[in-house]
């Protein structure tokens, strides 16, 4: 039992060695040329104007959230249909009550209008 844990434990070790390994030769080999156009914050190819401090809407994190939301659900629900044959009505329920769940949370941002893009 003790060499199954050892085994894990190696490849940990390995893993992290490889990780810092990998990390310090590239540190080494990289070009070391600094200058101050390097050194400039670069977004799309124009220049920095004004402050960093930009309130932005918070619709746009009200609808990534709810995109995340409704992402997460494919996931769960894809392997669910592909299986849903095998088992039986007891998973059908579950994930019509999974989904009602999504549905209601649905309806209640649409009726707040946090999915209106004003």
């Amino acid at each position: 039992m003790l060499t199954d844990y050892a085994f894990v434990a190696f490849f940990i070790v390995f893993g992290c060695f490889f990780v810092a390994a990998a990390l310090i030769g590239a540190w080494f080999i990289r070009p070391q040329r600094p200058s101050r156009i390097k050194g400039d914050i670069y977004e799309c190819g124009e220049t920095t104007r004004g402050t960093s401090w930009v309130q932005y809407n918070v619709r746009f994190y009200l609808v990534a959230l709810a995109f995340v939301i409704f992402d997460v659900e494919v996931a769960f629900l894809l392997p669910w249909a592909v299986a849903a044959k095998r088992l039986g009505l007891y998973a059908f329920v579950e994930m019509m009550i999974f989904v009602g769940i999504l549905l209601v949370a649905l309806v209640y941002a649409w009726r707040k209008g946090a999915l209106k893009w004003a």
